[in-house]
């Protein structure tokens, strides 16, 4: 929804793409050509300031950019300063993208306030070990947090209940393509029997923070190789006293 850039290309004021032999003037000769429209919304403090960008794009460059800080179309290259001083002598269409900034921004966050700015999405939380390692090894702890918005969101790794943050690496927050996102981060960790890991994580959605713990598991293989070595201690300590 663009009205903006719809008035403007129906009253004839958007100017067609240059002809093949001005775009060979320019260096450009390319018969096929794609002009795109984008509005934009930038709002601050829900909707007490906005910024509104109106943008013209011709083969994936800007010629033309109204901005509704500066109240008039900015040419942003060479190519599009003919129609920026052309669109700046329509009053009418300036003042409608004057006013965009509450006719399409403040209009439009009413219907999308609801679903996309007050949306919650309150994630799980989950901690697995990126690859199972035995005790006393080198290992990456993974602590993933998915399917939670809006996208602030604090994540801390802790061992034995102190907090860890030398060997910390997060991947950033990354776009599910629904309104939500996920977010990973992994730990260093050497583990060793009875450690305890804690990945804890606060958000918006949440009325508290919410701790996920992962410990270290007792190897039975470990337990029969203790078992066999105190064996053989005994074993040596009665042979020694049959000795003497």
């Amino acid at each position: 929804m663009n009205p903006w850039g719809a008035c403007r290309a129906s009253e004839g004021i958007l100017a067609p793409p240059p002809a093949p032999e001005r775009l060979s003037s320019v260096g450009v000769t390319a018969t096929l050509f794609m002009v795109q429209v984008k509005s934009e919304c930038h709002f601050s403090n829900s909707t007490r300031q906005v910024h509104f960008l109106g943008r013209y794009i011709y083969n994936r460059e800007e010629l033309v950019r109204f901005d509704s800080h500066v109240g008039e179309d900015l040419a942003v290259s060479e190519l599009g300063r003919p129609a920026a001083e052309l669109w700046n002598r329509q009053k009418d269409a300036l003042e409608r993208a004057r006013a965009a900034g509450h006719t399409f921004c403040r209009i439009n966050y009413k219907f999308l306030e609801s679903s996309a700015v007050r949306r919650r999405g309150r994630g799980r939380v989950t901690v697995y070990p990126a690859k199972t390692q035995p005790l006393w090894h080198h290992s990456l702890l993974v602590c993933s947090v998915n399917g939670f918005c809006p996208g602030h969101t604090e994540v801390r790794c802790f061992q034995n209940g102190q907090e860890e943050e030398a060997g910390v690496v997060s991947t950033g927050l990354i776009p599910n393509g629904d309104w939500t996102f996920q977010l990973m981060v992994m730990l260093e960790i050497v583990p060793q029997s009875g450690d305890v890991y804690t990945c804890h994580v606060e958000h918006p959605s949440w009325t508290s923070p919410v701790a996920v713990e992962w410990r270290t598991q007792y190897e039975p293989s470990q337990g029969k190789m203790l078992s066999r070595l105190g064996a053989c201690v005994m074993g040596l300590l009665f042979l020694g006293v049959g000795l003497s």
